[in-house]
């Protein structure tokens, strides 16, 4: 390979890493590039499989200059394709990494060939089974459940297991001769009560094996009927009066039933099920589909898968492609599936149900649940990564709200501030593709009004601004939002429509009894919209009235403050805030200053600004009759 050749190569690659998102997944070198429009891997052709948190960290990393590792180095010189799989956890990314390490045997999955998988539970083939976990799977020696992708889940089994049906934890060779014989001793387990004692023949061989096989229904999920296998028995025990047997199973029904309550029960009378939803994006481009299977009345698995719209197919015939596919995929054999419509085909040795209520619609329910958070997750990826998506997403909404002509880009939006209608200001702020635009911001001291008068002053504002504005031909607001209810939103329309004859949508923000924004208010007359107030839209509306509202307010406090500080020396042209001090150093007061003659205050500033102030404070009189 030449050295244009290899840069190639590498700009190819890095142009594949720099488009990965950050989320867990899997992930595919080639040292062969696929071939244009390939739906399925060339596994003659895959190299390395790997797994990652986020894959666009992980992938990235094999890139960098300041890689060092042999091993790296070289499998970065073979890799001449790259692809990836996204999924909803760290756990299936572990999960299919392994399972694609078994089906494809990459050259340089070196750590993965000694045969390691996820654990497994096993129980042995001894005559006294044993039962325990292990990452070997081996059949000719007992029989496995598992994997389990998630260690803790397995060891609530375990402990379970060993707390009701007490397997013994021992490796000695337990044989009917051998125990005749008393060659065993107890250990400690059995005096702690850990374990029956079948090594000393405490524990019969039929009890032993009976405790297997319930053990077994609980690797099997099966704890329903195994509960109420328990119960049956604990009332024949009472019933004949054998109390102690009695209670020995019913502290395993209150342990069984301890460890169905951390699992993910839904209901007991669902047994094997199939639950579909699906959900369309905003653009109706692409749809999200949620598949949960419910085993014994717990959920054992839920994912949702995106599905790309090509033709504008309908939601039915999206899910017509996608239940066969995804069953395939889970190798499901449910003879109910759950749909939120009724759908025009049908698949062999299943029904579609459509519930209305009860557990099977709670469970219709928590699917789409599921596929609107997967939705969630991945608009705010994609904003993530592309902000203007979300301001155009939120300006869209304003838009379809309102039923705006055109899209929400340029939002502005007055306030007024005043104390008993003394510096009395307002103030303009505006609003750019959902962003505030402050070089564009605009104080107001009023200059028409006299008195506490809110509508006066906002009709001077809008009035002053909106003039000003076609006189320059600069370009007008989109939409013009009041910081007030119906009563504002009148007296700014009658200024821009009446008056000026524009054509600005106007808008209202209200506040309820705590000064808390509750609505939004459009149309003539004022309408309430009907918008969540936790939603993104109105956080975003309350944002704008918060901003234009402290602007008003700072702008009022500056105004006030200048004025409470204003002194009568300020007033006087030529006179600086250097002679001003210097004047009040000597003489301490206004008053004084005046009442000085004009030699002390020539003494002081030198005769052209002591002219300049006698001058002020005696308009009258000239320096030189004194």
């Amino acid at each position: 390979m030449t050295r244009e050749e290899n840069e190639a190569r590498l700009a190819y690659l890095k142009n594949i890493v720099l488009n990965l998102p950050h989320k867990p997944g899997t992930y595919q070198y080639y040292d062969e590039k696929r071939k244009p429009g390939a739906e399925a891997p060339d596994q003659d052709h895959i190299i390395y499989v790997g797994k990652a948190k986020d894959l666009k960290n992980r992938v990235s990393s094999y890139f960098h200059k300041e890689v060092d590792r042999y091993k790296t180095k070289v499998l970065v010189s073979k890799i001449q394709d790259i692809s990836y799989s996204v999924v909803n956890s760290e756990e299936d990314a572990l999960l299919i990494e392994n399972q694609l390490i078994k089906q494809y045997k990459p050259k340089y999955n070196v750590l993965l060939k000694d045969g390691k998988t996820y654990p497994s539970i096993c129980i042995t083939k001894e005559y006294y089974p044993r039962i325990f976990k292990t990452r070997k799977i081996n059949k000719k020696y007992g029989s496995f459940y598992g994997p389990y992708s998630h260690i803790s889940s397995m060891y609530a089994i375990l402990e379970i297991i060993k707390k009701v049906f007490k397997p013994r934890t021992c490796r000695l060779p337990l044989t009917p001769e051998r125990i005749e014989k008393g060659e065993f001793k107890p250990c400690l387990e059995y005096h702690i009560h850990n374990c029956g004692g079948p090594c000393i023949d405490k524990q019969s061989y039929d009890d032993y094996q009976e405790n297997i096989r319930q053990a077994r229904e609980v690797l099997k999920g099966n704890t329903r009927d195994l509960e109420n296998y328990l119960r049956e028995k604990m009332q024949d025990y009472a019933s004949k009066l054998e109390f102690e047997r009695a209670e020995e199973y019913k502290q395993r029904i209150i342990a069984l039933d301890n460890f169905a309550a951390r699992s993910e029960i839904v209901s007991h009378t669902i047994t094997d099920v199939d639950v579909f939803t699906i959900i369309d994006d905003d653009q109706k481009k692409n749809a999200y589909i949620n598949y949960i299977h419910v085993t014994n009345g717990a959920i054992n698995q839920s994912f949702t898968y995106e599905y790309k719209r090509k033709l504008d197919e309908t939601d039915e015939e999206l899910l017509n492609d996608a239940i066969p596919e995804i069953r395939e995929r889970f190798g499901s054999t449910a003879k109910e599936i759950i749909v939120p419509f009724e759908l025009d085909f049908k698949i062999k040795d299943a029904d579609f149900f459509i519930p209305q209520r009860g557990d099977k619609h709670h469970l219709l329910e928590l699917s789409e649940m599921n596929a609107k958070q997967y939705k969630f997750d991945r608009l705010k990826q994609t904003e993530k990564l592309n902000p203007e998506q979300k301001q155009t997403r939120l300006m869209k909404e304003l838009q379809d709200k309102l039923k705006l002509p055109k899209l929400p880009y340029q939002i502005e939006c007055f306030d007024n501030s005043n104390i008993s209608g003394t510096d009395a200001v307002a103030g303009c702020i505006v609003y750019k593709g959902m962003k505030p635009s402050r070089k564009d911001y605009r104080k107001y001291n009023i200059k028409t009004v006299v008195g506490p008068d809110d509508y006066a002053s906002m009709q001077e504002v809008v009035r002053r601004r909106y003039s000003r504005m076609m006189e320059e031909h600069t370009p007008l607001p989109d939409l013009i939002i009041t910081d007030g209810g119906k009563g504002q939103m009148d007296v700014v329309r009658e200024v821009v429509e009446d008056e000026l004859h524009l054509q600005i949508p106007i808008a209202g923000l209200a506040k309820n009894d705590r000064h808390r924004t509750n609505e939004l208010l459009y149309g003539f007359p004022p309408q309430v919209i009907g918008l969540k107030t936790d939603s993104e839209l109105f956080k975003v509306l309350t944002q704008i009235q918060d901003e234009v509202h402290r602007f008003a307010i700072t702008f009022h406090r500056d105004k006030r403050s200048k004025h409470q500080l204003h002194s009568e020396l300020d007033d006087i042209k030529g006179i600086g805030p250097k002679t001003k001090d210097l004047l009040l150093r000597e003489f301490r007061s206004v008053k004084r200053i005046k009442e000085t003659d004009y030699q002390q205050l020539k003494d002081t500033l030198g005769e052209s600004k002591a002219t300049i102030v006698w001058n002020h404070f005696h308009p009258d009189e000239t320096p030189s009759e004194h």
